[in-house]
């Protein structure tokens, strides 16, 4: 199969899914595919008819290898737009181009047009098969305060939480956030992922803070209660539809997160070392089977397919709190999905193209 994998873009998570791309790529590789590897905001090169002037699609055989490492720091966006000119589309010239000459486009990307629904709904209106979830539902979870009121709407218990608009001014959103939810509390753009600027906050002048530098990346904020327990991520895989055209989604061995700064920020989540997971989790058979109801609950409330992953904290008192969910997890060393599904019995290469055969299964339905 002729497979291209999309990564990179000018979201800040653009290191994560360039890395996450390069591993997909060469799993895709050893499985004995065609498969090309594009940043999407790259311009491709193509010839005076519109076709991609080089042949970009490798097969096992040609010794090819994709290889991405992330910087502890967050990419330099604007440094990257300079440099291409400043051009700021999204979608680099050609790239629709190398995308039709793919069987299936395999979305590695992450935060950005990617997790928002923009480039699914791209592939959708040019009737280009892509894996993961449709536009709908990665518009409905990547905004935070949207995904959580949907998620409640369905009986999922998440913490109490307040809507930050930008036409609030940063003194009146911090105002909002002291009022509403009260400290400590976790403030966090609405359609960013990554941890990336998030911010626990314990009074109203931090609060102020995290809302000025939430607001750097575009979007509207979240203040969110600081829910204190233990932290865990728990997958959700679906199986191929069956005959009856339904298909089997199971939620996969939940990991427990222990970041050693004591916050799963960023370089925690990426930088070996910065933090012990333990997976599967330290659960007890019924814990477990409850932190995987309400993953496939909420992956299934916010109109998700093919896989996904959703964060909680576990209280003292033994309450699962969600947090929110990942439409495209990352697929690095470090992600979380890869280690739950291996604890599965599936491993890396096996998820991909599970990730890759289920994707082709429903959008032929």
């Amino acid at each position: 199969m002729k497979i291209l994998v999309a990564a990179g873009g000018l979201s800040p998570e653009r290191d994560v899914s360039l890395a996450s791309g390069a591993l997909i790529a060469n799993a895709l590789l050893d499985n004995g595919h065609q498969v090309a590897l594009a940043d999407i905001y790259s311009a491709v090169p193509c010839s005076g008819d519109g076709t991609p002037s080089a042949d970009l699609f490798f097969r096992k055989d040609s010794g090819k290898r994709f290889s991405y490492s992330i910087a502890q720091q967050q990419p330099d966006i604007e440094a990257l737009i300079r440099a291409n000119g400043g051009r700021r589309d999204q979608v680099g010239p050609g790239f629709l181009a190398l995308c039709r000459q793919a069987d299936i486009v395999f979305v590695a990307l992450h935060g950005g047009i990617g997790e928002n629904g923009g480039f699914q709904a791209l592939m959708e209106t040019f009737g280009i098969r892509h894996t993961g979830s449709g536009s709908e539902g990665c518009a409905l979870s990547m905004d935070k305060s949207i995904a959580k009121i949907l998620a409640a709407a369905a009986g999922i218990q998440t913490p109490p939480a307040v809507f930050l608009p930008t036409e609030l001014s940063a003194g009146e959103a911090a105002a909002r956030a002291a009022q509403e939810t009260g400290f400590p509390c976790v403030i966090k753009p609405c359609g960013c992922g990554s941890s990336i600027g998030v911010s626990v906050v314990k009074n109203e002048a931090e609060a102020l803070q995290a809302v000025s530098r939430a607001r750097i990346y575009g979007t509207a904020c979240l203040a969110e209660k600081k829910i204190e327990g233990r932290e865990f991520s728990c997958g959700v895989l679906e199986d191929e539809p069956g005959p009856d055209g339904k298909r089997r989604i199971k939620g996969l061995p939940p990991v427990e997160i222990l970041p050693k700064s004591g916050f799963y920020g960023y370089a925690e989540k990426y930088q070996a070392g910065f933090t012990q997971e333990i997976c599967p989790a330290d659960l007890s058979a019924a814990e477990t089977a409850r932190i995987q109801e309400i993953a496939v609950a909420a992956h299934q409330a916010l109109r998700l397919k093919v896989y996904s992953r959703s964060d909680f904290i576990l209280d003292s008192s033994g309450v699962f709190w969600w947090l929110e969910v990942n439409t495209l997890p990352g697929m690095t060393p470090t992600s979380l999905v890869p280690q739950e599904a291996a604890a599965a019995g599936t491993g890396y290469h096996a998820l991909c193209e599970t990730i890759l055969r289920v994707s082709l299964a429903i959008r032929e339905t």
